[in-house]
């Protein structure tokens, strides 16, 4: 017991809160595990799934392969009230939390905590993307991105025109879908594909993370050039509803956009 307590003292906050993110993602991720296994015989399930793509990696939270269509799931265990719209680099929360004075019970204020994460549906998408290109010999073959939220948080302020559930809602999104694109054996084949390229036991999960950060970085970098990161188009200056953006030259080919400032 002294010696967790220990470690805890001298580990560095970053890393303890990062500790405390993953796991929190974690459970989530295992609550919706739970979920997905109540689906039909008909749909096979790939949970945490690392594919090797373009020399980087991409990992999806959990997978799910039907003849309807593939569907990639992006789950988040967040609680609070969440701001977030489709085009957003990153989506706010906000937690209020009633707080009384130690000396003065009678007295009351509000603490309010507020911090940022990067977009769960431009994530969902990029995964969308990645399976889209591993399974390019189905072109008219369906990949649906949803986003699951396995906590306790308020969805009430998100606009979006995407699948952004409640972990009890998702088998009714995936069920919802219900023409069919594949045989038999095309859908042995699309499940031979995703087997064949999971390298969650080659990859551990810091090698996955240090893998993000370079990814972003290089993002980051082309975007700040002008460049667009996912087709090598240019970045133009657009306006929409909740205001400006920069967006690929080649859209609707390419649907990227960024905030970040030229």
């Amino acid at each position: 017991m002294f010696f967790n307590f220990l470690s805890y003292i001298i580990t560095p906050r970053k890393e303890r809160e990062e500790t405390r993110i993953q796991r929190l993602g974690e459970y989530g991720e295992a609550q919706v595990a739970s979920y997905l296994e109540s689906l039909p015989a008909e749909y096979t399930i790939f949970n945490d799934v690392i594919i090797q793509h373009q020399g980087t990696t991409t990992q999806i939270d959990h997978i799910v392969i039907s003849k309807y269509g593939v569907f990639a799931i992006e789950t988040k265990n967040y609680r609070g009230v969440i701001y977030g719209t489709d085009k957003r680099q990153n989506w706010t929360q906000i937690i209020k939390t009633n707080v009384i004075y130690p000396r003065k019970p009678w007295k009351v204020y509000t603490h309010i905590a507020k911090s940022a994460f990067y977009n769960p549906v431009k994530q969902a998408w990029g995964h969308c993307f990645v399976l889209k290109d591993l399974l390019k010999e189905f072109p008219h073959l369906p990949i649906v991105p949803i986003v699951v939220f396995a906590g306790y948080a308020d969805l009430s302020n998100i606009q979006t025109n995407n699948h952004v559930v409640y972990n009890t809602h998702v088998l009714s999104v995936i069920t919802k879908y219900q023409s069919i694109f594949l045989s038999e054996k095309g859908l042995q084949r699309v499940r031979e594909i995703i087997q064949s390229q999971n390298a969650r036991c080659e990859i551990n999960n810091q090698t996955h993370v240090n893998n993000i950060r370079q990814k972003r970085l290089e993002a980051e970098r082309l975007s700040e050039s002008g460049i667009c990161p996912r087709c090598g188009g240019t970045l133009v200056r657009r306006h929409g509803p909740t205001g400006g953006f920069f967006g690929c030259s080649n859209y609707p080919k390419c649907k990227y956009t960024t905030q970040y400032v030229l």
